[in-house]
């Protein structure tokens, strides 16, 4: 049988969850950069003995605490999301298995078998985000799609999406009857150019 990607993809409101980083070398700077440049309200805290001074600059610019500690599991309470990140495999494995004790989402950055979820390549335009997956197996591939994607969607889309919405508003009828409604109207708005 022919692999598949079976990851399920959600879009989080992590303005309203609460994420732990543990590590603060680069892994833990590359992490918490992707993270705020698609969610800029991101709650999260920073755990490590130290930190980059990219990560301290960077941590300004958000809802970002540092906490300049070891790791220990105590700092899971309150947290819905983690993502272990530093050099020391025996430390990531015990946050990998303190999560599961506790039933949190972690992500022990490089290593998939400790992975309940991956972060992937990101296209954002406006309202419109688009969220690429590899199935852990080329982060280059992903990559290169998300620049792809942010060549070939044009920077217009969120005009498309506000007038949209807003002609939804007028539309009468069911939930069923509206969205044969919006699929008929929008047939013709973005399609395949002729090549």
């Amino acid at each position: 049988m022919e692999e598949r990607n079976n990851l399920y993809p959600i879009f989080l409101k992590t303005k309203n969850l609460h994420v732990l980083i543990v590590g603060g070398g680069f892994v833990a700077e590359e992490k918490l950069t992707f993270l705020l440049k698609s969610s800029p309200d991101a709650k999260v805290t920073m755990v490590s003995p130290m930190f980059r001074d990219g990560t301290i600059t960077l941590a300004k610019k958000g809802d970002v605490a540092l906490v300049e500690d070891t790791y220990n599991k105590s700092y899971l309470n309150g947290k819905h999301i983690v993502v272990a990140t530093t050099d020391v495999p025996e430390v990531n494995i015990d946050v990998w298995k303190d999560c599961r004790a506790e039933a949190k989402l972690v992500n022990v950055a490089d290593n998939p078998p400790y992975c309940d979820f991956y972060m992937g390549g990101i296209v954002t335009k406006g309202h419109v985000k688009v969220a690429i997956s590899t199935n852990g197996k080329s982060p280059t591939t992903a990559k290169r799609l998300r620049q792809f994607f942010e060549d070939v969607i044009p920077e217009n889309v969120d005009d498309l999406v506000k007038n949209l919405n807003e002609y939804r508003k007028t539309i009468k009828g069911d939930f069923e009857q509206k969205v044969e409604t919006l699929n008929e109207f929008t047939k013709g708005l973005i399609s395949k150019k002729e090549s």
